[in-house]
């Protein structure tokens, strides 16, 4: 049961990681076309920046369940380093329940908002919802309470990222 979850989360990750990319990919093409029709074309178009916007909504969001999937989000280790034993399991703990609680905040406020404004649109976007634009906070909290969930069941707390994960940068 537990590598059958361990493999959806893989799979969610790789989900998350490719629209991630595919926003990132469409931010970088729609920001230079806006450039282009100010500057060359002298005839602005209104939709690139509140496009890029939302686009960096759902890749901020996502890419921050990437981020605490693989380690690689903030976090202040050094007193969990100096503990051993029950002390740092029961602060590993802590930690993970904090964060559960975050997403779940995130995950239960985050579909309210989407209620409350779902009916509301966007003046550059009259097709767009409001509610829509807010939907990556409740679905942010959920990917990343999943894998939160993850984390406390697998017991890999305070686990260092893996080489794949970090990009080799040389100082030279």
């Amino acid at each position: 049961m537990k590598a059958r979850y361990v493999r959806a989360m893989n799979v969610l990750h790789r989900f998350c990681m490719i629209v991630a990319g595919f926003c990132l990919v469409a931010i970088t093409l729609i920001i230079p076309w806006g450039v282009f029709t100010r500057y060359v074309l002298n005839s602005a178009s209104s939709w690139p920046e509140p496009m890029a916007v939302l686009l960096m909504i759902w890749f901020s969001f996502l890419a921050a369940s990437i981020c605490y999937r693989e380690n690689l989000h903030i976090g202040v280790a050094v007193i969990p380093m100096m503990l051993e034993g029950k002390a740092r399991l029961a602060i590993g703990w802590a930690i993970e329940l904090c964060m559960m609680g975050t997403n779940l905040f995130m995950l239960w406020w985050g579909i309210k908002l989407v209620e409350a404004t779902f009916h509301q649109s966007i003046s550059d976007f009259p097709w767009y919802s409001v509610g829509i634009s807010y939907l990556p906070v409740p679905i942010g909290g959920a990917i990343t309470a999943l894998f939160v969930f993850e984390r406390l069941w697998v017991a890999n707390l305070f686990e260092q990222p893996s080489d794949d994960a970090i990009s080799q940068i040389s100082t030279e």
